[in-house]
């Protein structure tokens, strides 16, 4: 006579962390477009500054003067901008640091729409690529407002871009819950996950808006 037992409660347990922690994961198609635009959109900003950036430089070799397509004002200002000090953080150009992060971003993405699955770690070290990448931005975005007082146009886009995937990149991890977090806090960001970076950009334009508030209303 055969008898039924009921799991115990480490098997149980068990059953729940291999849930919780699969040895893959996927990502929807829409989450994947997200990484491939927002990628792209980056891309695009920092192959048109590196392009803007050498011709500077070979007209001031030629001794001649060049100003970027996107040099619209005095705020508007590419050119200043890629002059600065802070154009060049990591002793080379900015933006050919964002050719190659970029350009990673969309073969994530490009990888999961090809059917692509990813292990826990992948995923954490995207995310905190990331964070790296929209806290140089921010710090980036500080220094152009307050510091050389001339803003970039393209920087921007690369800007809404780096902070896009930073936020879903981190809804996506808090879905899973590859990343530790108080369970009411991770239940509210999930369900109200565009209000982040919505309001992310609201306050990069609130506080242009704001510095150079003269400007625009004359």
């Amino acid at each position: 006579m055969m008898t039924h037992t009921a799991p115990s409660a480490e098997s149980s347990d068990a059953t729940e962390d291999a849930e919780r922690s699969p040895l893959t994961l996927a990502a929807s198609r829409a989450f994947a477009w997200m990484l491939v635009v927002t990628g792209f959109a980056g891309l695009l900003a920092a192959w048109v500054i590196t392009n803007d950036k050498f011709n500077l430089l070979e007209a001031r070799v030629a001794g001649n003067e060049y100003t970027p397509a996107c040099s619209l004002n005095p705020i508007v200002s590419c050119g200043d901008v890629m002059e600065s000090d802070q154009a060049e953080a990591f002793g080379f150009p900015n933006p050919m640091l964002g050719l190659v992060t970029y350009g990673v971003v969309i073969a994530i993405g490009a990888g999961l729409l090809a059917g692509a699955r990813y292990r826990p770690w992948f995923w954490r070290s995207l995310l905190g690529g990331t964070f790296f990448g929209v806290s140089f931005c921010t710090w980036l975005m500080y220094q152009s407002l307050y510091n050389i007082n001339a803003l970039c146009l393209w920087c921007c886009l690369a800007w809404v871009a780096t902070l896009t995937m930073f936020w879903y990149t981190l809804w996506f991890n808090l879905r899973h819950r590859l990343v530790p977090a108080p369970e009411g806090l991770r239940k509210l960001f999930l369900e109200f996950h565009w209000v982040f970076p919505v309001a992310h950009v609201g306050i990069i334009g609130m506080l242009i808006l704001t510095k150079w508030w003269y400007f625009w209303v004359g």
